[in-house]
């Protein structure tokens, strides 16, 4: 079954690079992926196509007009499908969140521009706000491509091997233990004894202790 995304933005453009590389590239050959790009700009009701307006109650910057969006929206959306706006404000993206979504046969991504979207439509047509991280970006396009790829991943027959999204960071509470491969000697510096020693249950308990410990060192909160 081919997973269906479509973006709303006001730069289309933005994204082709990203999507005609690596993994995502050979997933949308393959049809696993169809990504498609909606211009919220081809909604506008004035000949100039302009989808700002200055915000009520003042303060600066502009704000995303209701109507172009609910049309761009409605354009894309059917029965079953699921619509995220992406924003600073929204709930932070994390690897639950992204296995979660890879479940929806078609999401729409609605990208944050200038000071935000008018919230009626955020309230009518939206059905979860997502932010990547506690910070703001010029736009939402970057943070459409992260969540793609967030979610690609656990879409059966993007990667390589689907198990390997198991054993990722997060997946068990626990960041991702050191990875070593060839030379066995690198500057100096030998790659762990137990890694050779073919002892799968010894090289799963150092992997284990390891990950722990990076973990603890680097994010402590996640304990």
């Amino acid at each position: 079954m081919t997973k269906r995304i479509d973006i709303l933005s006001l730069f289309p453009d933005y994204f082709k690079s990203p999507f005609e590389q690596s993994m995502l590239k050979q997933a949308i050959q393959k049809g696993i992926l169809t990504i498609r790009q909606v211009n919220i700009r081809d909604f506008a009701d004035n000949r100039h196509n302009r989808v700002d307006e200055r915000p009520y109650g003042g303060g600066p910057g502009m704000v995303l007009m209701a109507p172009p969006v609910a049309k761009a929206i409605r354009s894309v959306k059917a029965p079953g499908s699921h619509v995220v706006y992406l924003s600073p404000q929204g709930t932070p993206l994390t690897a639950a969140k992204g296995r979660e979504l890879a479940h929806y046969e078609h999401l729409i991504l609605l990208c944050g521009h200038y000071e935000g979207v008018d919230q009626r439509v955020l309230d009518s047509d939206v059905n979860e706000e997502i932010s990547i991280g506690d910070y703001v970006l010029t736009n939402g396009c970057a943070a459409a491509i992260v969540l793609i790829d967030v979610v690609a991943r656990f879409v059966p027959g993007v990667i390589g091997h689907d198990e390997a999204a198991n054993e990722d960071s997060f997946e068990h509470g626990l960041l991702d233990c050191p990875h070593y491969t060839r030379p066995e000697e690198f500057e100096g510096r030998i790659v762990p004894q137990v890694l050779l020693s073919g002892d799968h249950r010894k090289i799963a308990e150092w992997r284990a202790q390891e990950a722990l410990e990076k973990t603890r060192k680097v994010r402590p909160d996640l304990l």
